[in-house]
C-alpha cells in the first residue's frame, strides 16, 4: 500500500477541509444546544459529491475510491460527527447498499437523489429489542398478493425523521433466525409508516434519531432489495464497509481532540508557563497522536482492501474496534488537557467526549467486532 495521497485524494480532503470551516464549524455549539443540525447542510454535501462517493456516475455518483470516502469522512468527524452521521448512512449504509445488491430499477430511482441530496436515506435494522442479535429481529413482512404488508417498530434510526426512503429488514419467511430476514425499500411517506424524533442523547445531539412504528404498511412486492432470505446478508454487507466509515469519523473525532489539546496547551499558563512545558501534559497529547496515527492506518488499511478488491471484513472490525475506542481515549485526554474548562460546552472537548462514546455502541459494539474478530482468528464462531 503507497501511503502517500494522490493529488486527487489530496484535492478532496481540501474540499472537505474547506467545507468544515465554512459551514459546520461555526455552528457546532449551536446545533448541539438545540439539538438541531441545520437541514440545508444535506443539499450541500450534495453539491460538493459528498454523498456521492464511490457510486457511478452514470447513476449520479461522483466515483472516487474509498480512501478518498474516508478522507472526506474524517474531516467530516472532526467537523461535527453529527454531520458525519448523514453521510455515512445515507451513502455509506443506503446508496452503496442500494448499488451492490439494487435491481436496476431500484438503483435508478434512488440512487439520482441519493447522490444529489435531494432524498435522504436510513437503515432499519435495529429494533427495541434487537440490537447486536439483528438475526433476530421480529418486524414481520406478510406477502398478500402483489404486496408485502409489514408491522413492526426500529429504535436508534440515524436520519431517521429526515429520511425519504428506509432500507428495513423483515421477517418475511419462516425460516429460522437470519434465514427468514428480507431487506425492502421503503418510501418514508408511505401510509402506516411513523417516526418519532428521539431526544435527549448523551451525544451526537444534532443528529436526527429517531424511532420507526410500522402498522400495516403495505409495498409492492418490487421493494424488496435482493433475494427473499437474503436480507441479513445485505445488512451484514452494509455494516462491513460501514465500520470503516466510523473508523474514518472516529479518526476526525480524536484528531480534533488532538488539535484542541494543543491549541489549549500552548495558551493556557499554570505555575508560570503554558502548560505544553509541563511533562505529563506532553504525555496525555502524546497519547492522542499516537492514537490519531495508529487509527487512521487501520482504517486506510481497509479502504485499501476495499479498493483492491480483497477480504476486509476482519480488518474493518479491527478499524472499527480500535478507532472507536481510541477516540474516546483522546477525547478523555483533550478533556483533561482542559481541565475545568472541559467541562464547559464552550469548548470542544466535551462535546467530543459525548460524541465519541456511541461510536463503541453502534454499527457494532466494540464486544461484537471482537468477537468477529476472534472467529476470525480462530474458525471458531462464538455464537
Amino acid at each position: 500500500m503507497n501511503l502517500e495521497l494522490s493529488e486527487e485524494q489530496r484535492a478532496v480532503q481540501r474540499l472537505a477541509r474547506d467545507f468544515v470551516a465554512r459551514e459546520i464549524t461555526p455552528h457546532v455549539v449551536e446545533w448541539d444546544r438545540t439539538e438541531n443540525v441545520d437541514k440545508s447542510i444535506v443539499k450541500k454535501l450534495g453539491a460538493l459529491g459528498f454523498l456521492g462517493l464511490t457510486i457511478p456516475e452514470e447513476y449520479g455518483g461522483s466515483g472516487g475510491d474509498h480512501l478518498a470516502y474516508c478522507l472526506v469522512t474524517e474531516e467530516l468527524g472532526r467537523g461535527d460527527s453529527s454531520v458525519r452521521g448523514i453521510v455515512s448512512v445515507s451513502l455509506g449504509l443506503v446508496a452503496k447498499t442500494i448499488a451492490a445488491w439494487g435491481s436496476e430499477e431500484q438503483k435508478q430511482q434512488w440512487l439520482p437523489r441519493l447522490t444529489s441530496g435531494e432524498a435522504i436515506g436510513c437503515f432499519g435494522l435495529t429494533e427495541p429489542g434487537t440490537g447486536s442479535d439483528a438475526g433476530n429481529l421480529i418486524t414481520k413482512a406478510v406477502r398478500d398478493g402483489d404486496d408485502y404488508v409489514i408491522n413492526g417498530t426500529k429504535m436508534f434510526i440515524t436520519n431517521g425523521t429526515w429520511a425519504d426512503v428506509v432500507l428495513l429488514f423483515a421477517r418475511s419467511t419462516d425460516a429460522p433466525g437470519h434465514q427468514g430476514v428480507s431487506a425492502f425499500l421503503i418510501p418514508t411517506d408511505t401510509p402506516g409508516l411513523t417516526r418519532r424524533t428521539i431526544h435527549g442523547k448523551l451525544g451526537l445531539r444534532g443528529q436526527a434519531t429517531a424511532e420507526l412504528v410500522l402498522e400495516d404498511v403495505r409495498v409492492p412486492a418490487s421493494a424488496m432489495l435482493a433475494p427473499e432470505g437474503k436480507g441479513f446478508s445485505v445488512a451484514m454487507s452494509a455494516l462491513a464497509k460501514g465500520r470503516m466509515s466510523v473508523a474514518a469519523g472516529c479518526v476526525g473525532i480524536a484528531q480534533a481532540a488532538l488539535d484542541a489539546a494543543l491549541s489549549y496547551a500552548g495558551e493556557r499558563e499554570q505555575f508560570g508557563k503554558t502548560i505544553a512545558h509541563h511533562q505529563l501534559v506532553q504525555e496525555l497529547i502524546t497519547d492522542i497522536a499516537v492514537d490519531v496515527d495508529a487509527a487512521r492506518l487501520l482504517t486506510w488499511r481497509v479502504a485499501d482492501l476495499v479498493d483492491r478488491g480483497e477480504p476486509f471484513v476482519t480488518a474493518a472490525s479491527k478499524a472499527k474496534l480500535f478507532a472507536s475506542e481510541a477516540a474516546v481515549r483522546a477525547a478523555n485526554n483533550a478533556l483533561q488537557v482542559y481541565g475545568g474548562y472541559g467541562y464547559i460546552d464552550e469548548y470542544p472537548a466535551g462535546k467530543l467526549l459525548r460524541d465519541a462514546r456511541v461510536m463503541t455502541l453502534y454499527e457494532g459494539t466494540s464486544q461484537i467486532q471482537k468477537l468477529v474478530i476472534g472467529r476470525a482468528l480462530t474458525g471458531v464462531s462464538a455464537f
